[in-house]
C-alpha cells in the first residue's frame, strides 16, 4: 500500500534500495546531493545530476520509456559520513516557474518497482527549483521526509546552499517562500529577494563608439591594426588565429550579436554532452563574470545563454550566447567563449565543431570558424571578442584545447589567451 506524505511528514524507508522519481507536466531536471551532518556536500563529486550521474550509493537515472527523471539510492553503499540525500527538481525551461506545475515524487523499491510513498508539494508560485524529498539516516534506520522547499534562483541556488562550488551563483539566501517541514534537519527558508531586473531585449545602439576604460584592454595576438579585416565585404571565414573587426565602413556595425556553437557526435548513436560558456574579463585579465548553463544571464541580461544541450544531436547551433554589446559594463574588455565536457568526454569524440557570429537583429551570419582538428582534451577556447581602446570590438579564432571540465577551470588559461 502506498503512503501519501504531507509536507514535513516522514516515515521509515522500508527498503535498502529505492528509486525516487519526480514527475511534472513540464520537463524536469532531477538531481541528488549527498550531505554530511553539517548539511553540506564533501566536494562537488557529491552533486549527482545529468552531467555527473554517478555518486557513492547514489545514481541519476534520466527519463526514458515514458518514465521521469529519477535518483536511485542504495543505502548500503552510501558512505558513513553522509547523513542524508536530498532530491531536487528544476524546470528544464529556466525562464519558467513551478506555478501550476507542482511535481510529484514517487519513491519505489528499486528491486521490485513497488510504490512506497508519494508526495506533491502544496501550490507553488515563483519557485524555479525545489528540494522535493530527502532520504536520511536516523541512527541505524533510513527514513524519507517530504520537504517541498522552493528556491527562486534555480538549481544553482540549491547547489550553493549545500556547499557545491557553483560558478558565481547567487547567495544562498535567495530561497523562495515555500515552507519546509518543521524538522530541525530541514534548512531554514529566508525571505525571497526582490525580483531581478528584466533583461534588455536589445540595448539601444550608442550614438558614438562607447568610451573605453581608463586602461586599454590587451591587444590580442594577430589582431589587425593595419590593413585589418572588417565586415565591409560580407561574411568572413576565419582560420585559427585569424581576426576580424566588427566594423563596417569604418564605424561600429553591431549592437547585439549571437555566438552560436555547434558540434556532432563522432560515433553513431552516442550522445555528446558539452557545455558552452562565456567568461568576461576586465583590462587586467581578471574575471568579472561567467554565463553558463547554470547561470544563463549576466550583466542584467546583456549576456544571455540559451541553455544546456544534452546530446549534441540535431541541426543548427547546439548552444548560443547572445551579447548586447551596448549593454555591457565599460569594465568588460574581453569575452572568451569556451566549450567543456563536464562528464569527461574528449573532443576526439566529436566532429564538425564550430562557432559562428550572427547579427542578433537580422540573423545574418557574419563570421564563422570551423574547428579543423580534434584533440583528446575536455575543454577548448573557441574564440574571443576584445574591446579595443577606441571601442572597436575584434573577434579572434582561438581553437586552443585545455584539460578542463568546467568553465571555472578555463578562467586562467582563457585569461592568458587575451
Amino acid at each position: 500500500m502506498t503512503t501519501v506524505l504531507a509536507q514535513g511528514g516522514n516515515a521509515p524507508l522500508g527498503s535498502a534500495r529505492v528509486v525516487v522519481e519526480v514527475a511534472a507536466p513540464e520537463r524536469l531536471d532531477v538531481s541528488g546531493l549527498l550531505l554530511t551532518a553539517a548539511g553540506k556536500v564533501r566536494s562537488d563529486a557529491d552533486f549527482v545530476f545529468f552531467n555527473a550521474p554517478q555518486g557513492p550509493g547514489v545514481t541519476h537515472r534520466p527519463a526514458a520509456g515514458g518514465g521521469p527523471d529519477a535518483i536511485a539510492v542504495d543505502t548500503a553503499a552510501v558512505p558513513g559520513e553522509i547523513t542524508r540525500i536530498v532530491v531536487t527538481a528544476s524546470l528544464d525551461d529556466r525562464r519558467a516557474t513551478f506555478a501550476g506545475t507542482e511535481p510529484t515524487a514517487t519513491v519505489r523499491d528499486a528491486d521490485t518497482g513497488r510504490e512506497l510513498f508519494t508526495f506533491t508539494p502544496p501550490r507553488l508560485s515563483r519557485e524555479t527549483a525545489l528540494v522535493v524529498v530527502e532520504v536520511y539516516r536516523r541512527g541505524a534506520e533510513w527514513k524519507v521526509r517530504a520537504v517541498g522547499q522552493g528556491y527562486a534562483n534555480g538549481l544553482a541556488g540549491i547547489a550553493t546552499d549545500f556547499g557545491v562550488a557553483v560558478e558565481d551563483a547567487a547567495p544562498a539566501d535567495t530561497t523562495a517562500d515555500a515552507a519546509t517541514g518543521s524538522s530541525p534537519a530541514a534548512p531554514p527558508v529566508p525571505a525571497a529577494p526582490p525580483a531581478p531586473a528584466a533583461p534588455p531585449t536589445a540595448p539601444p545602439r550608442p550614438s558614438a563608439a562607447p568610451q573605453g576604460p581608463a586602461t586599454p584592454p590587451p591587444m590580442p595576438s594577430g589582431s589587425p591594426a593595419v590593413g585589418k579585416i572588417t565586415l565591409d565585404k560580407g561574411r568572413v571565414n576565419l582560420v585559427k588565429g585569424g581576426s576580424v573587426s566588427l566594423e563596417k565602413a569604418g564605424r561600429p556595425f553591431l549592437a547585439s550579436v549571437r555566438m552560436g556553437l555547434g558540434w556532432e557526435p563522432a560515433g553513431r548513436g552516442r550522445n555528446i554532452d558539452l557545455d558552452a560558456s562565456v567568461i568576461a574579463f576586465d583590462a587586467q585579465r581578471a574575471k568579472i563574470d561567467t554565463a553558463w548553463f547554470m547561470k544563463l544571464s549576466v550583466f542584467n541580461g546583456a549576456i544571455a545563454h540559451s541553455g544546456d544541450n544534452l546530446t549534441g544531436k540535431g541541426g543548427g547551433d547546439d548552444e548560443a550566447i547572445t551579447v548586447h554589446l551596448g549593454g555591457l559594463p565599460p569594465e568588460v574588455c574581453g569575452l572568451v567563449f569556451v566549450v567543456n565536457s563536464f562528464s569527461g568526454q574528449k573532443f576526439t569524440d566529436i566532429k564538425n565543431a564550430y562557432c559562428r557570429l550572427v547579427d542578433a537583429a537580422t540573423e545574418e551570419e557574419l563570421v564563422r570558424f570551423d574547428l579543423a582538428q580534434s584533440e583528446p582534451h575536455t575543454g577548448v577556447a573557441m574564440c574571443k571578442l576584445v574591446r579595443q581602446f577606441s571601442g572597436e570590438w575584434v573577434m579572434t579564432a582561438l581553437g586552443e584545447y585545455v584539460d578542463a571540465k568546467t568553465a571555472r577551470s578555463m578562467v586562467k588559461p582563457a585569461a592568458a589567451m587575451l
